[in-house]
């Protein structure tokens, strides 16, 4: 059987610093100007609330521009991620933007082996991250295991309806083509780009991915000893989620330009761990 996270990781070791180059990240703006926050952090902040004093982890951190975001409003942050480069774009980051971090590499069924049990306040999964894993049963009971009970888990993820849908039709229908639910099987994709713009030329261009439906997630986690304290679902997403059939909107999210509503395009979910 081909080892999804070798494929994988070649996958995003290759991204990494393509992505750190790309103005889509704007690194420089993180540089620039102590108080700017990503996209993404910024949309969270109603939902996310005060997090200062917090001792947070970012599981699947990526190149760290959210796990900076998340330590700028307050919080000692520790990321975590399993490809190298990526974690040494993360730290390249924290350095030249003057944003102490703690950056870890793992893959985050290992992440109970190499950090503390227990000991945060707040895990943090942000867009596009647990697609990448075949287990959500597993990636709850990490969460859990690293939490301390009463902390809080905090997740804004594309929603798995949007993951289903045909991404590339010219006729405007939305047509759910790919699996809803969790399969053993992964969706395997050869794509010769990446989601920013750049001229890079790719040479690992496979990829494994799974979706994980809505109701899986919550049992997954209620099954790992949480407490669901909330669930939203959103009509935008951070990225052109369907290419031709999206208008951008201030802020930097997307959402589909003929009658939005039918469609969930994200969700956050928040849980507790339940006080032992």
């Amino acid at each position: 059987m081909t080892d999804y996270r070798a494929v994988n990781r070649a996958n995003w070791d290759e991204r990494a610093p393509v992505h750190a180059a790309s103005p889509d990240y704007r690194v420089a703006d993180f540089i620039r100007d102590p108080a700017h926050l990503s996209d993404v952090v910024t949309f969270d902040l109603p939902l996310l609330g005060d997090i200062r004093g917090m001792r947070g982890l970012h599981l699947q951190c990526h190149i760290g521009t959210d796990t900076v975001s998340l330590a700028r409003l307050g919080a000692t942050m520790t990321g975590l991620d399993f490809s190298a480069a990526s974690i040494a774009e993360a730290r390249k980051l924290a350095e030249r933007s003057g944003t102490p971090v703690d950056f870890v590499e793992s893959d985050v069924y290992g992440a109970a082996d190499v950090l503390k049990a227990g000991s945060f306040d707040l895990v943090f999964t942000g867009i596009g991250a647990i697609g990448w894993l075949p287990d959500i049963r597993q990636w709850a009971r990490v969460v859990a295991t690293l939490l301390r009970p009463g902390g809080r888990l905090f997740i804004r993820e594309g929603h798995p309806v949007l993951w289903a849908l045909q991404d590339d039709r010219e006729d405007g229908l939305l047509v759910l083509d790919f699996d809803y639910f969790e399969h053993e099987a992964p969706l395997v994709w050869d794509e010769d780009g990446t989601y920013v713009e750049t001229d890079h030329s790719f040479e690992h261009t496979t990829t494994h991915s799974w979706n994980h439906g809505m109701g899986e997630i919550v049992t997954a986690l209620l099954e790992a000893g949480m407490t669901v304290t909330g669930l939203v679902e959103h009509d935008s997403v951070p990225w052109e989620a369907l290419p031709g059939a999206m208008t951008k909107l201030p802020g930097g999210e997307w959402q589909l330009t003929d009658r939005p509503r039918r469609l969930p395009h994200t969700y956050t979910l928040q849980a507790v761990r339940t006080a032992v």
